[in-house]
């Protein structure tokens, strides 16, 4: 079992041999470039198991293990309709399916809309011009380095400006048709 003394079993090399081709090339220390690094002594080690961290929250784990790493940490503490949609992709599908992978995406897409949405809540709420680099686009040369050149991303250059401007503008129309009803409202109560 992983993270423990115990051990599945393990075939014999003549077994392995047999079924798999090619095993045991290396066997012979002199065909192993990393066998000066390797230690083979005791390590002194006075534990079976290591001190498990403490869970002060509910934490994601991949279906594969039957337990979290006896320490682990998280620079994205799970949070919201992104929290959901991560916990969802862990509990429901392998780390060895593409959907696991894409909900793992889009629930980075869903938090960073989450932090714009939230930012708008401080005094300083984020400036699209500046943090996307639009800004730098026209004061730094940034067509100008993309044209001439064999560069890859030529092909998907037209597209930049929709995927980078295209949500903030369609955020805006809608804070504003938003705000424009709302006035309307308040003028018909009047």
């Amino acid at each position: 079992m992983t993270y423990t003394s115990e051990h599945p079993p393990v075939p014999s090399s003549g077994e392995l041999r047999a079924r798999i081709p090619g095993w045991g090339a290396d066997l012979d220390p002199k065909d192993r470039p990393s066998v000066p690094k390797l230690r083979t002594e005791d390590t002194g080690a006075h534990w079976d198991f290591p001190e498990r961290q403490p869970e002060t929250t509910p934490r994601e784990r991949s279906i594969e293990h039957a337990f979290l790493t006896p320490v682990f940490g998280t620079s994205v503490p799970l949070r919201g309709l992104s929290g959901r949609i991560r916990r969802h992709a862990y509990r429901r599908y392998s780390e060895a399916r593409a959907a696991h992978w894409l909900l793992l995406i889009l629930g980075d897409r869903v938090d960073a809309w989450e932090s714009h949405l939230r930012s708008f809540a401080t005094t300083r709420p984020d400036n699209p011009i500046t943090e996307t680099g639009i800004r730098a686009e026209f004061t730094h040369g940034g067509v100008r380095s993309r044209t001439g050149t064999s560069r890859v991303d030529r092909n998907h250059q037209w597209l930049d400006p929709i995927l980078v401007a295209g949500p903030w503008i369609a955020g805006g129309v809608i804070a504003a048709r938003t705000a424009r009803a709302v006035g309307r409202r308040v003028r018909l109560r009047k």
